[in-house]
C-alpha cells in the first residue's frame, strides 16, 4: 500500500505496533546469516527480553486503558483499544513463529561448529546418567513443587522473571493431579555443559529446563501417586505499574519499597506457553491464573524466558562471536596531568562504547580527592550494581567534600537497585535528594565545583546515557565535558530547580524539560521553516530512540510542507509517517540495529549555514517533554560540532544495518545499489581511531 494523500490514512502510526516493528528489527539480526552464530542466538535473547518489557509496560497500559474506558461507559474508545490489543496479539504470534524458525536454524548451524544444544530425548546413556547425577547433586535442592488444589492462589505464587513447568500426574481411573515447578535459573546457570566421555571436539549443552523435565519422577516419586507424568513450560508476565502511597508519615524510600511489593502481586498480562500443551491442561492453567479475554495467550516452542540467551556461552572458536573492539583512549585527556586541566584546555566529546568509559570514572575519582574540589553534584537514574562512580562519591565525603546525589527511585526495573544505593549513600553522609514526586529525573548531569584563585569554577558533564559502567560497553552514547561557566551555572540551576521547583531560573543555553523543551524545539523548527520560506539554507537532522509526541510530529509535518528537508534516525518507536505526499514528502527516516544499542539523542538545525547542534537525554515523547526532567545541551566547540555531523553522515551512509522506516514499517534494508558495503558502527570506530591517530601526529 502506498499513501498518496493526507486523507488516505491517519497521520500517526500506532506506537505499540511501531514498538513491535522495532523488535522485528532485532529479530532480523538473529536471522541474519552474516552475523556470527553466537551473536545470532544472543539476539534472540535480546528480542525476548524486549518483548517481556513490552508486555509489562505497554500492553499492561493498553489493558488498563480498556478497563478504565469500559468502566466510564466509553464503549467506542474502549473498542478501538481492543482492536490495538488484537493487532498486538496477531503480530506477536506471527513473530513468535518466525522466532521459532530462526532458533531451529541456529541450532542446526551450531552443530556444524560442534556445539550441540541437546534435549532430554537426545542424550546418550552416558549423558543421561551424568545429567541425573547433576540433578541430584546440584538442582534438586532448589526444587519446591507447588501442588495445585483449591486453596492455592497460583497467581500470587508466580514470579514473572521465571520459567515454570506445568506438570500433569496421571493415574488410571482417577482425576489428574497438577503441579507447578519453577526452573531454578536464578540459582544455577541456565546452560549446562555436559563433560565429554572422552576427548572430543563436540561440546554438548543442555538447558536446565530439560534437566528438570528428565528428572520429574525423582521429584514426585514417593510423594504423589502417578502412572505417567508430562510437563510443558510456561511463563507469566505481570503488569509493571505501581502506585505510591501518599501518607505523609512514610519516607519516600519506604513508599517506593511498598510500591515494589505491589508489582510482585500485580495482575498477569501475558501467558507464554509451549504450543504442544494439551487443551485440557491449557484450559485448567488459564482458569487457575484467572485470565481475562484481553490477556495475551502466546503459544511458542518448548522454551520460555529466552532472555537468558543473551548470556549464551561460546564453547567454540573466537570467530563465532563479534571480534572485540578495544575502547579508545583519547589524548584530549591523557595528555594532561588532571582531568580538570584537560577540560579547561578545551571541550571534550566522548562517544561510547568506542571511547573508554574510564575517562568519566576518572573525572569523578579525581574530584573525590582533589583538594580544590568543594562540591560534586550528580543525578543517578541507572547505575551498575557495583558502581565505581558511587564508591568514588563516598570517598569524596570521606575527604570532606560536599556531595549531592539526586537519585531517581522510579527508574523502571532499577528501583530496587536505586533504593539500596540511596540507603548506602545516606549512611555514608551524602546528601541524597529524591527529586520531584510528579516528575522523573532522567537527565545525565554531573557538576564538579572547584576553587581556583579564590573563585568557584564549574566543570560539567552533559550526557545522553546513564552513569553505568556496564551499559557503557554496549550502548552508544555521547558525553560532553566542558568548562563553559555559563553552561556550568545553568547546570547547577537544574539541580536547584529539582530541589526547589517553585524557584524559576532562566535557561538561555540549556533545553530543559518540563520548563522549555517543547517551546524551544518548536521554535528551532519554526526558524527552519522561516529560512526555507526566505530561500535561505534550511534543514533538520534528528537522532532519537523514540518519536511519539504528536505535537512535535505536527511541527515536523509543517516543516516538510514548507520545503525543509528532514533526515532522521529513529531506533525504536516512530509514530511519524514519512514520505506522504502533501504531509511529509520531505522527511526520510532510517533505523539502525547492530551489535551496540543506538542510544544518543542529537538535534541539528541548519540555521542558514551556521548549524545549531544539541545532544540531549530526551526522546520526543510526551513524557520526556512534559513529565520528566531532561536536559539538552548546545555544542559550541566547532571541532566537536563537525565531528558529530561527520558521525551522523556515516550513519546515513550505512548500507548493511540501516532499515527504511516507511508508512507501513516493513523494515526493508536500505538499498545498497552500487555503493560500497558500509557498516556504520564499525566505520565510526575507525573514524574515531583515525582522529586519535591524527592527534598523535600533531
Amino acid at each position: 500500500m502506498t499513501i498518496q494523500t493526507i486523507d488516505e490514512q491517519e497521520k500517526y502510526y500506532p506506537k505499540e505496533l511501531s514498538w513491535l516493528s522495532f523488535n522485528q528489527r532485532v529479530l532480523q539480526e538473529a536471522g541474519d546469516k552474516n552475523n556470527p552464530i553466537i551473536e545470532r542466538i544472543r539476539f534472540l535473547g535480546i528480542y525476548s527480553s524486549n518483548l517481556d518489557e513490552f508486555y509489562r509496560v505497554r500492553v499492561a497500559e493498553v489493558k488498563r486503558e480498556i478497563l478504565i474506558l469500559s468502566n466510564k461507559g466509553e464503549a467506542q474508545k474502549a473498542q478501538l483499544r481492543k482492536h490495538v490489543m488484537e493487532d498486538i496479539q496477531n503480530k506477536v504470534v506471527q513473530q513468535t513463529q518466525e522466532f521459532e524458525g530462526i532458533y531451529f536454524d541456529i541450532v542446526k548451524v551450531l552443530k556444524r561448529y560442534n556445539i550441540c544444544i541437546d534435549t532430554q530425548n537426545e542424550l546418550s546413556e552416558y549423558q543421561t546418567d551424568w545429567v541425573r547425577y547433576y540433578f541430584s547433586d546440584k538442582v534438586l535442592r532448589h526444587i519446591a513443587p507447588v501442588l495445585l488444589h483449591n486453596k492455592v492462589d497460583l497467581v500470587s505464587r508466580l514470579n514473572d522473571n521465571s520459567t515454570y513447568l506445568f506438570v500433569a500426574l496421571h493415574i488410571a481411573d482417577k482425576a489428574t493431579k497438577y503441579a507447578v515447578i519453577e526452573v531454578p535459573s536464578h540459582q544455577l546457570s541456565r546452560f549446562v555443559v555436559i563433560p565429554p566421555l572422552k576427548s572430543r571436539k563436540q561440546k554438548h549443552i543442555i538447558l536446565l529446563d530439560d534437566i528438570v523435565k528428565l528428572c520429574l519422577t525423582q521429584i514426585f516419586k514417593g510423594f504423589v501417586e502417578f502412572d505417567t507424568i508430562e510437563s510443558y513450560s510456561f511463563q507469566m508476565t505481570r503488569d509493571s505499574e505501581y502506585s505510591i502511597n501518599d501518607e505523609i508519615d512514610e519516607s519516600y524510600v519506604e513508599k517506593m519499597s511498598l510500591s515494589m511489593k505491589q508489582r510482585l502481586s500485580a495482575e498477569p498480562v501475558r501467558i507464554n506457553y509451549d504450543g504442544n500443551m494439551p487443551d485440557e491442561m491449557l484450559h485448567y492453567l488459564k482458569r487457575r491464573l484467572k485470565l481475562s479475554n484481553i490477556d495475551g495467550m502466546i503459544p511458542g516452542g518448548s522454551y520460555r524466558n529466552f532472555k537468558d540467551f543473551i548470556g549464551f556461552p561460546n564453547e567454540g572458536r573466537d570467530y563465532l562471536e563479534n571480534p572485540h573492539l578495544p575502547a579508545i583512549s583519547t589524548k584530549d585527556f591523557t595528555d594532561f596531568d588532571t582531568v580538570f586541566d584537560a577540560i579547561k584546555h578545551k571541550d571534550i566529546l566522548l562517544h561510547y562504547p568506542y571511547h573508554r568509559y574510564v575517562h568519566f570514572t576518572e573525572f569523578v575519582r579525581q574530584a573525590a580527592f582533589d583538594p580544590s574540589v568543594k562540591h560534586i553534584r550528580i543525578n543517578i537514574y541507572r547505575v551498575a550494581k557495583n558502581s565505581r562512580i558511587i564508591n568514588s562519591l563516598i570517598d569524596a565525603v570521606d575527604n570532606g567534600k560536599t556531595v549531592t546525589v539526586l537519585v531517581e527511585l522510579r527508574a523502571r526495573f532499577d528501583e530496587e537497585n536505586n533504593i539500596q544505593w540511596a540507603k548506602k549513600m545516606k549512611d555514608a553522609g551524602i546528601k541524597v535528594v529524591f527529586g520531584i514526586p510528579s516528575l522523573k529525573v532522567h537527565c545525565k548531569l554531573c557538576v564538579v565545583s572547584r576553587e581556583e584563585k579564590g573563585k568557584i569554577i564549574r566543570y560539567v558533564h552533559f550526557g545522553t546515557g546513564n552513569f553505568n559502567e556496564k551499559t557503557a560497553k554496549i550502548y552508544t552514547d555521547m558525553s560532553l565535558f566542558t568548562c563553559n561557566q555559563e553552561l556550568g551555572e545553568e547546570a547547577v540551576n537544574v539541580f536547584e530547580f529539582i530541589q526547589a521547583p517553585y524557584l524559576r531560573h532562566k535557561f538561555k543555553h540549556l533545553i530543559l524539560s518540563p520548563l522549555n523543551s517543547r517551546a524551544k524545539i518548536s521554535l528551532l523548527i519554526r526558524q527552519e521553516i522561516q529560512h526555507a520560506k526566505e530561500g535561505l539554507k534550511s534543514g533538520i537532522i534528528i537522532k532519537l530512540n523514540n518519536l511519539v509526541d504528536t505535537r512535535l510530529i505536527d511541527e515536523l509535518y509543517k516543516a516538510s510542507q514548507a520545503g525543509v528537508k528532514i533526515k532522521m534516525i529513529v531506533r525504536g518507536i516512530c509514530s511519524l509517517l514519512p514520505g506522504v505526499k502533501g504531509l511529509s514528502e520531505n522527511i526520510s527516516i532510517i533505523s539502525i540495529v547492530d551489535r551496540f544499542l543506538e542510544h544518543p539523542r542529537i538535534m541539528v538545525f541548519e540555521n542558514n549555514g551556521e548549524n545549531k547542534v544539541f545532544i540531549s537525554s530526551a526522546d520526543w515523547m510526551t513524557r520526556n517533554m512534559d513529565h520528566r526532567v531532561e536536559v539538552g545541551c548546545p555544542i559550541y566547540d566547532p571541532d566537536i560540532k563537525q565531528n558529530i555531523l561527520n558521525i551522523l553522515h556515516i550513519q546515513f551512509k550505512d548500507t548493511l544495518k540501516a532499515r527504511v522506516i516507511d508508512v507501513e514499517q516493513k523494515n526493508q534494508y536500505v538499498l545498497r545499489g552500487n555503493r560500497k558495503k558500509l557498516r556504520s558502527q564499525l566505520e565510526i570506530y575507525d573514524y574515531l581511531k583515525k582522529l586519535e591517530s591524527n592527534k598523535q601526529k600533531m
